[in-house]
């Protein structure tokens, strides 16, 4: 068998739309050039656990990057990313080449360039309207807590990666 021996990181949704908040989820078919792509060159994948169905569940209502920074939300984010940060350190030491690490533009969690944030709490109920609370969510130019937990992590280890959001990624990958 002929090993690539080249690697790219991927948010769980990426493979599994089956994880997104409603109702954000996209067809499947959305990533197929990506992931196409990547396996016709000879990319393997390392898919990213998905925080926010590991912490919050599948019936989750929709958050925003204020809402998630909360130490118990960053520590369980540390945890489900050793495993992942260990599996990188392996690859690194035997000669594997990590292209990447691909996130979800707009994400609270995974967006790479721009994430959401809204200042708002307590019960929808309490606001006059939806649009209410909607006009308060912003795309702001930073990464999601996840992402930002994850380079860290790598950073205090000493590697050192590229971070893209899916929507920035080109068909020249080698």
């Amino acid at each position: 068998m002929q090993r690539g021996k080249k690697l790219v990181i991927v948010s769980h949704c990426v493979l599994n739309q089956n994880c997104v908040v409603k109702p954000y989820g996209k067809n499947q078919n959305f990533f197929y050039n990506f992931i196409k792509n990547f396996l016709l060159n000879n990319y393997g994948f390392i898919q990213l656990p998905c925080p926010e169905l590991e912490i919050l569940g599948l019936k989750r209502w929709g958050h925003v990057k204020d809402q998630l920074e909360y130490s118990n939300y960053k520590e369980n984010c540390k945890k489900l990313l050793f495993p992942i940060i260990n599996q990188i350190e392996d690859y690194l030491k035997n000669d594997y080449k990590i292209s990447g690490v691909y996130g979800i533009q707009g994400s609270p969690s995974c967006g790479i360039n721009k994430t959401c944030r809204g200042d708002w709490e307590g019960e929808a109920s309490s606001y006059k309207s939806l649009e209410e609370i909607s006009n308060k969510v912003k795309l702001v130019d930073e990464k999601g807590i996840f992402m930002e937990i994850f380079e860290e992590l790598l950073k205090e280890k000493e590697i050192y990666l590229k971070f893209y959001d899916i929507d920035d990624w080109s068909e020249n990958i080698d």
